[in-house]
């Protein structure tokens, strides 16, 4: 895992993923969940994407809280715009290493496959 500094000199392949993730709002601040901390490291392979977000799951914050809602769509919001689209694989993690979004394509579906022109 690299972990996510504004000024760092990212690889080719970071910056990709980076400037999509610099598309996803962070529904607490209202900016982008880069520049608001959300996340905490990244790793890119060719075929997978992982994920870190500055935040600990635990019981009661999965109960309480708007914080638990804002994270749900963030997690979904990235899996979203990466699952298929660019990675076969998509894991997020919180800061304790707990997988809190995951993504597998072990049928070996495309794109193509699940097109809103089909639905």
């Amino acid at each position: 895992m690299k972990v996510y500094m504004p000024g760092r000199e990212w690889p080719e392949h970071y910056r990709a993923v980076l400037e999509e993730l610099a598309n996803i709002t962070d529904p607490v601040t209202g900016g982008d969940i880069l520049d608001s901390g959300v996340v905490a490291g990244l790793e890119v392979g060719e075929d997978t994407l992982k994920v870190w977000l500055n935040f600990e799951s635990h019981a009661e914050y999965n109960i309480t809280g708007a914080s638990a809602i804002a994270y749900s769509k963030i997690i979904g919001d990235i899996i979203e715009r990466f699952a298929l689209v660019k990675f076969q694989n998509v894991y997020v993690y919180d800061l304790k290493n707990n997988p809190v979004g995951v993504f597998e394509n072990k049928r070996g579906y495309t794109i193509e496959d699940i097109s809103t022109e089909r639905v």
